[in-house]
């Protein structure tokens, strides 16, 4: 009937707002606001009915290191009492987020000069 297409309409337009991430129980929230009577049943039905899901970027969680590899002998000792370049290089790899999805930052350090050596992304 006609008042259940206003009623699609609306929740083909507020899940678009909301860039796909609303569900059933915030767009009837929205709705309601706007004037439209709906529950959070109905809106699940409608949405089911225009193929629309809710999708929320889930969060990232940074891995923590654990303890140093037992293999790896650490020769530094955290002494950066460096007296010449290119005697010390460390190198750390970082998570950067890109808007869309993660990249994997790896740089090489002088540790004399404090500057990049080197680096690579993917």
């Amino acid at each position: 009937d006609g008042r259940r297409a206003v009623l699609r309409s609306q929740v083909l337009e507020l899940h678009g707002i909301s860039h796909g991430s609303a569900g059933a129980r915030s767009i009837a929230t929205m709705a309601t606001r706007r004037g439209y009577q709906m529950g959070r049943w109905l809106a699940g039905r409608l949405m089911k009915e225009l193929g629309l899901v809710s999708c929320q970027q889930p969060t990232h969680r940074y891995k923590r290191g654990g303890h140093e590899h037992v293999a790896i002998p650490n020769y530094l000792e955290r002494q950066f009492a460096v007296t010449e370049p290119n005697q010390v290089w460390c190198g750390d790899v970082t998570y950067i987020w890109t808007g869309k999805r993660w990249a994997y930052l790896a740089v090489v350090l002088d540790l004399f000069a404090r500057k990049p050596v080197g680096w690579a992304m993917s």
